[in-house]
């Protein structure tokens, strides 16, 4: 297995356009989570991928596991009588008003789940091991159990990977701070969004900067700092590695972090070095904006022509 994955996915329910949820008479329907995202995405990039979760047993539950099957990653998860599933809704819209998430999660049946319900021998048998900051914000439960998994993953020899990831519907930036320092010793891989840095974990200083002091003060084996539209670099073997994003029509920006993210590992898994991973990880994003949803439904002819510079070309 190169890569197993922890953490809850969503049901995403949003209405057609930008229009407004009060007004909407119909609603689409998708799976969407940060950590399932980025299995599903590597998984279509080639990777041998599992996600990890506990679900209600019901239709719902049954929706998220037989769509991330479909699109591209085997989901394993522990079945409960209890709890539901959470969802979430999404109002697209351009400035002023922009774009809002409404959170409908709470008493989900995730938010219970503990190491001894989980298939966690897969962790033990994977290359990396990924989750995200999402994922303790959402229960204590919740926050000792992704430790345990870091802890496990960091024992099995398992490379570990956590992105930041901060929601600030979920907590605040020193409850954040806190919890996720707890968990750093064993993370070899951290990915945190530049402002997620400045204001979560209260660095300073320019992006190459603020690598540099994570790696120094956590011994991070790799630290990748994602900027926006002016791309992302990563600091490892105390090198620091550049990549601007590449330029892309903008559909749908929900999940461009964890596109990111599941190019990168996709990459690392099968043995490109830190630079040609920043780079698959670009592409890869680049191509999410184009589509809708939460996962990058692409393929690794697609992320290699954008990497070659031929994104823009007919397929006819």
């Amino acid at each position: 297995m190169d890569l197993v994955t922890f953490g809850e996915t969503l049901l995403r329910l949003s209405p057609p356009g930008q229009e407004r949820l009060e007004r909407a008479t119909e609603l689409e329907f998708r799976a969407a989570g940060a950590e399932s995202n980025v299995a599903v995405n590597a998984g279509r990039l080639g990777a041998d991928t599992a996600w990890l979760s506990k679900l209600p047993d019901s239709p719902l539950g049954r929706k998220v596991t037989a769509t991330l099957r479909a699109q591209g990653t085997e989901p394993d998860v522990a079945w409960s009588e209890a709890g539901r599933q959470g969802t979430y809704y999404l109002e697209h819209a351009g400035e002023p008003r922009g774009t809002n998430v409404v959170y409908d999660r709470a008493d989900a049946a995730v938010t219970t789940a503990t190491p001894d319900e989980l298939a966690t021998g897969r962790i033990d048998e994977a290359d990396y091991f990924y989750t995200s900051g999402i994922t303790p914000a959402l229960s204590e439960t919740l926050a000792a159990t992704t430790a345990e998994l870091l802890e496990r993953a960091t024992e099995a020899g398992t490379t570990t990977a956590l992105d930041v990831n901060y929601r600030a519907k979920l907590w605040e930036h020193e409850e954040a701070r806190d919890v996720l320092e707890t968990l750093f010793p064993d993370v070899d891989v951290l990915v945190t969004a530049e402002r997620d840095a400045e204001h979560v974990l209260a660095r300073e200083g320019s992006a190459g900067e603020i690598g540099r002091d994570l790696a120094a003060e956590f011994g991070f084996e790799t630290v990748v700092v994602t900027r926006g539209a002016e791309g992302a670099l990563a600091v490892h073997d105390e090198e620091v590695y550049e990549q601007p994003a590449f330029e892309a029509d903008t559909h749908d920006a929900i999940g461009t972090g964890d596109a990111f993210v599941g190019g990168f590992l996709a990459r690392r898994v099968e043995g490109g070095d830190v630079p040609d991973a920043l780079a698959w990880g670009a592409a890869t994003a680049a191509l999410k904006r184009t589509m809708p949803g939460d996962t990058a439904l692409v393929t690794r002819e697609e992320v290699e022509d954008v990497l070659a510079g031929d994104g823009a070309a007919i397929n006819r």
